[in-house]
């Protein structure tokens, strides 16, 4: 264990793309733990489009990272230290310690990993707040009925994927939107969409049309946009619409909303958002299903591993945008 704790810090709050502009690394000593409270080396970093959101100073639902403040970043760590009864060197929990090598919780901060369940790095994917995501905004938001049709945006991506596998697990026909040929593959023939769209390359709006004919009954958006507009074109009446994210947005000062929500109106339909926050007390109930559907095979989960530094946080997180990354984006800082 090194002497020195490195950490990435907000310097500059973003115009449009994140930019090396943006963070300063910054060496400062270990914490000690404090009465009560527990040592932590970070092991993985969680790389999630939100982060992006809670760098701006707009309010939120949550508060923005400070200037100077560790970015905020959910993560996998060890236990090297402990002054409570409740964790011991050793014990592996997630928690929001931030783009950090080391940090000091207390353990009602945490949650203790059972590794009994899964691999530790499913945690931060599908039996973590990716997972909880897809959970409860397809089945308390979206309300899927069994045969329903459930188009997905971002459906390649670490909660889109999650979501076509629980809406065909509940019986629907799901649609799957993505961007070029080989997620588009990687849709169909690995996470078991019955269709899936090629943004880059085809009419969003009219092949929604041409496997919906009636309409679609629930659209998860991750994306918001052109892809949101197509998806109001092809409602079913008393569609649900559920707004997770828009990652199509996050990077631009000249924010697109739906210019056809009066479709909305017309068919009886729902847009709500989502923020997984809201479910927090409600994870047990999700994580043992998740688990099981797991084990028998019915759930997949594709992490995106990145291996490196610290250091190679802001690099990595541009994948995020760019759509080179396939599945859940995790930094891993050091072996699990």
């Amino acid at each position: 264990m090194s002497n020195t704790n490195t950490q990435i810090k907000l310097a500059a709050r973003p115009t449009g793309m994140p930019g090396p502009e943006c963070w300063k690394t910054e060496e400062s000593q270990i914490p000690s733990p404090g009465e009560g409270e527990v040592l932590l080396q970070i092991l993985q970093i969680s790389l999630d489009p939100a982060m992006r959101g809670w760098m701006n100073e707009a309010r939120s639902y949550v508060p923005p990272v400070r200037i100077n403040q560790v970015m905020r970043a959910l993560t996998l760590s060890r236990v090297m230290e402990s002054n409570s009864p409740d964790l011991k060197p050793g014990d592996l929990v997630t928690g929001t310690q931030g783009v950090q090598q080391y940090a000091v919780a207390k353990p009602e901060d945490l949650t203790k990993v059972d590794a009994t369940l899964a691999d530790p790095s499913r945690f931060l994917s599908v039996l973590g707040m990716t997972g909880m995501t897809a959970y409860f905004g397809l089945f308390d938001v979206g309300q899927p009925k069994s045969d329903d049709i459930v188009v997905v945006s971002g459906a390649a991506g670490a909660v889109g994927q999650i979501v076509g596998q629980l809406a065909k697990i509940h019986g629907c026909k799901t649609i799957g939107i993505a961007g070029g040929e080989e997620k588009c593959k990687f849709l169909t023939d690995e996470i078991g969409y019955d269709h899936a769209i090629d943004y880059k390359s085809q009419n969003v709006a009219k092949e929604i049309k041409r496997h919906a004919k009636k309409g679609l009954d629930v659209y998860f958006d991750n994306v918001g946009g052109e892809i949101l507009e197509a998806a109001l074109f092809n409602l079913n009446r008393g569609a649900r619409i559920v707004i997770c994210g828009a990652i199509s947005q996050y990077n631009t000062t000249d924010v697109q909303g739906p210019r056809n929500y009066l479709s909305l109106l017309v068919n009886r339909a729902r847009m709500e958002g989502m923020v997984v926050f809201d479910y927090a007390n409600r994870f047990g109930e999700a994580v043992p299903k998740m688990a099981g559907w797991l084990k028998e095979g019915k759930l997949k989960s594709k992490e995106d591993i990145v291996r490196g530094q610290v250091t190679d946080f802001s690099e990595t997180f541009l994948k995020l945008f760019s759509g080179e990354n396939q599945g859940k984006l995790i930094l891993e800082i050091e072996s699990v």
